[in-house]
């Protein structure tokens, strides 16, 4: 635990000082594509650590000056399974990103979708000794937040406060210099499966470059496809990438749940491939240009020529119908949903104020999807693309680039974590650790 308290920090102080240079690389490393899109800072006055929590570690204007995309080779369902290919592979695309940039990159930020996420709400409270709340009040009152046992070979990738409360006033996103009697703060740690992590920090090294954040794809694609008012009153991001499905939960412009399915769009390809009997290549190709889950009266009559090169003449004329096409495509689009739906109820997704859902990523793309996802999630659901950010390159503006804008925002306006304040060595989570294990044992 405190491993990745001092290697978190470390990692920030590397991000402020790459910042002050003025570049950093942002890699989404997915498992259909990864991209790579290098940020330039204007100037260094532009980087001052802004006071207040929530984007207050420091705010920065970027235009993005390098983008490249690889199609990505050794990772499945998001993480990395081959790390000569997956090495390979982010190469290619930093070093495309870094000629179109004109520039060369050290530090990267990078974000993953798989690792098997796991969400917990922590709660801490600490009295105050003199009346007003300090940066250290509030490093003592996220030290005093009971860690529940996250599991062996687990790592902790977010840890942000939600929500203060000093005194009976709750809802504060910045208690410093308020002042009364006593703090409490509610918590949200996301931990993941620590080998994955591991894997993803020795394929950049082998590349020789440093990392100086990482996140979850799920959490910054909500950065980037909920608009102000759905990360407020409450949202969630589905986003359906390659080899995973993401999914997150906002609320008062805070993360309050993050899951992951091991299902995407990768696997629709391959339900095509082995229906139609075709390459991997040719299912996907007939998935973006004909693919769909609404089959209406003409989709019988619309054929479709499936076309081979195995020089058999007759195999290679072969045609399918676009409703035989939409009848292998439909029921695991329903099962990628139907996960989804089971993860927002175990959330508790029902309870917020507002409960709209924004689809996005590259598998979110399938003409009717909106319609389908509306039956099975419940009614309130859109199509999410990022926000628009300066320089983002045509190519790269659709819903497959979420997690890699997100990231970008998370780069220049990153949310507050626990390692951004000096915790008291003698209280770090070692103590709250063993009190959250006596709690335990008191408690069951």
């Amino acid at each position: 635990m405190t491993d990745l308290y001092h290697s978190q920090r470390a990692m920030r102080n590397m991000r402020r000082a790459a910042m002050q240079r003025g570049v950093i690389a942002i890699l989404d490393v997915g498992t259909s594509k990864i991209a790579c899109l290098i940020l330039r800072f204007d100037g260094p006055d532009a980087f001052r650590e802004a006071e207040g929590v929530g984007p207050m570690a420091g705010q920065s204007s970027f235009r993005i000056i390098g983008a490249a995309t690889t199609r990505s080779r050794g990772v499945r369902f998001g993480e990395i399974d081959t790390m000569q290919e997956t090495e390979r592979a982010i190469r290619t695309a930093v070093q495309a990103a870094q000629k179109m940039a004109g520039v060369r990159v050290d530090h990267v930020i990078a974000c993953f979708s798989g690792a098997r996420p796991r969400s917990y709400g922590l709660a801490g409270e600490w009295a105050l000794e003199d009346g007003a709340v300090t940066e250290q009040d509030v490093a003592h009152v996220l030290a005093a937040c009971d860690v529940p046992d996250i599991g062996h070979g687990r790592e902790v990738l977010h840890a942000q406060p939600v929500n203060f409360a000093l005194d009976h006033r709750s809802g504060l996103s910045d208690p410093r210099g308020q002042v009364g009697n006593k703090l409490a703060c509610d918590m949200h740690l996301l931990s993941v499966d620590g080998a994955a992590v591991e894997n993803l920090f020795a394929a950049i090294r082998r590349c020789d470059l440093e990392v100086a954040g990482l996140a979850s794809s799920a959490y910054v694609s909500g950065v980037s496809s909920l608009v102000e008012d759905e990360q407020e009153l409450g949202a969630a991001c589905v986003d359906i990438g390659g080899g995973a499905t993401g999914l997150s939960i906002f609320i008062k412009k805070h993360m309050i749940y993050a899951d992951s399915v091991r299902l995407g769009g990768d696997h629709v390809t391959s339900d095509i491939s082995k229906g139609l009997q075709v390459p991997l290549a040719v299912a996907e190709r007939i998935k973006t240009r004909h693919g769909g889950v609404v089959a209406t009266g003409m989709d019988d009559r619309e054929m479709i020529e499936i076309g081979a090169d195995c020089g058999d003449w007759e195999k290679d004329r072969r045609t399918a119908s676009r409703a035989e096409l939409i009848g292998i495509m439909r029921p695991r689009v329903e099962e990628i949903l139907e996960e989804v739906r089971a993860r927002l109820d175990a959330a508790g997704f029902e309870h917020l104020p507002s409960q709209q859902i924004v689809l996005t990523g590259g598998g979110s793309q399938i003409p009717g999807l909106d319609g389908l996802a509306a039956r099975i999630l419940g009614q309130r659901v859109r199509l999410g693309r990022p926000l628009r950010v300066q320089g983002l390159p045509q190519a790269a503006t659709g819903p497959a680039f979420s997690s890699a804008v997100g990231l970008c925002l998370f780069a220049a306006h990153p949310q507050d974590e626990w390692w951004d304040f000096e915790m008291p060595a003698d209280r770090y989570p070692a103590r709250s650790l063993k009190r959250a294990i006596r709690w335990f044992k008191d408690n069951w």
